[in-house]
């Protein structure tokens, strides 16, 4: 089977319903192919997650030719008794400030000190030099 996914052992802190809930937050037109690599899932795993969203109001799709368009209820709770409180939104605006923060970071390293711009202060503007 082509493109099948590493294994991994041991404990994750995101259930993989959740991986597959953000990535189709980031692209609401992603491909279930895609969702599986980028998720290191099967394609079928990935189909019985969303399958499993959708079962429980969590996430709901239309047919845009042949795409599917997801769309994700972003009111609903978290389904364990002990996250109620926190909406689905919730979970999704707090992984992706934290996806933000490590691709910024991630990008500086990758980035040759010499080729960073320089951070622009409050000091910095309107400053004259002479």
């Amino acid at each position: 089977m082509r493109g099948v996914p590493e294994s991994h052992q041991g404990w994750t802190f995101l259930t993989n319903h959740a991986r597959v809930l953000t990535a189709i937050a980031e692209d609401r037109t992603i491909r279930i192919r895609d969702i599986a690599a980028r998720c290191r899932l099967t394609e079928r795993a990935v189909q019985k997650i969303i399958s499993d969203l959708e079962e429980d109001g969590y996430l709901t799709h239309t047919r845009q030719g042949r795409s599917n368009e997801y769309r994700i209820e972003e009111g609903t709770v978290l389904r364990h008794p002990a996250d109620s409180g926190p909406t689905v939104a919730d979970l999704l605006a707090l992984l992706a400030h934290h996806d933000a923060e490590h691709g910024n970071r991630k990008q500086q390293l990758q980035t040759p000190p010499h080729a960073r711009t320089p951070e622009v202060t409050g000091d910095d503007v309107g400053a004259t030099h002479g």
